[in-house]
């Protein structure tokens, strides 16, 4: 299994916006180290010649039309809103007004 040191990890949940524990710090080592250990033996299994594919079963989408549908109407589509402003709906503030 690759071995993540902890300061990799804690870069890594630095990035992430985690703040880990130490047990969780050291769980996830062993939770990465595992997941990049299978992504080294996916990497070594020889796919030449095997053609890309997107989905495992084949498939035919068809696209549909691209025709004009009447919409929910808009008394509808908030009515189980919890606040209502303007006509749309009405969210906590995540950024104060100043953008910091």
């Amino acid at each position: 299994m690759p071995a993540l040191s902890r300061d990799e990890v804690e870069q890594l949940a630095l990035l992430a916006r985690l703040r880990l524990d130490d047990d969780e710090v050291e769980r996830m080592r062993e939770d990465l180290g595992a997941i990049l250990a299978h992504m080294d033996a996916l990497a070594a299994v020889d796919t030449a010649g095997v053609e890309p594919m997107t989905h495992a079963v084949p498939m035919d989408l068809r696209p549909r039309a691209d025709e004009v549908e009447p919409s929910l109407p808009q008394a509808v589509a908030l009515r189980g809103a919890p606040d209502v402003a303007d006509g749309a709906f009405q969210v906590p503030h995540i950024i104060d007004k100043a953008g910091r």
